[in-house]
């Protein structure tokens, strides 16, 4: 699936990353979509973590409530999007414990605590495939910005 992203979430999203993570923490934040129109994300979502330079932990206590608020709201998460202090890659750790783990579902990786430029430069996008496992792909193959 090719999700579009406006540019005013994109600039949200980075904004997030930054403030959270001071240049020094990683940082995670998630794209939302509503179900009866799931190719086009509606909103930012800034999990409830403890960071640190080489990762993050999502509050267990939030994961619960945020499915909750999904389902009243009528949306799921189609992208989970986090920081690395240098290279972005998809690490042991982000292959082992995404948010969700089915067919499609994306995981990018932004560069330099999201220091940079606002977009998918140097980013790296994971896809998960049919037989588990996650696979490289081109940013501009799944994510459009409007």
């Amino acid at each position: 699936m090719r999700y579009q992203v406006p540019v005013a979430l994109l600039q949200e999203t980075f904004d997030v990353l930054r403030g959270c993570g001071g240049g020094q923490r990683e940082c995670q934040v998630l794209w939302t979509s509503w179900w009866a129109d799931p190719h086009l994300i509606c909103s930012v979502i800034h999990p409830r973590h403890r960071a640190h330079g080489g990762g993050f932990e999502i509050e267990s206590e939030w994961i619960n409530s945020v499915w909750l608020d999904l389902a009243r709201r009528d949306q799921g998460i189609r992208v989970q999007i986090h920081t690395h202090p240098y290279e972005a890659f998809h690490s042991a750790v982000d292959d082992a414990y995404p948010i969700l783990h089915h067919v499609g579902f994306l995981s990018l990786v932004i560069p330099d605590f999201a220091r940079g430029a606002v977009s998918f430069d140097r980013a790296y996008l994971a896809e998960i495939v049919a037989d588990g496992r996650w696979r490289e792909i081109a940013p501009k193959d799944r994510l459009e910005i409007i």
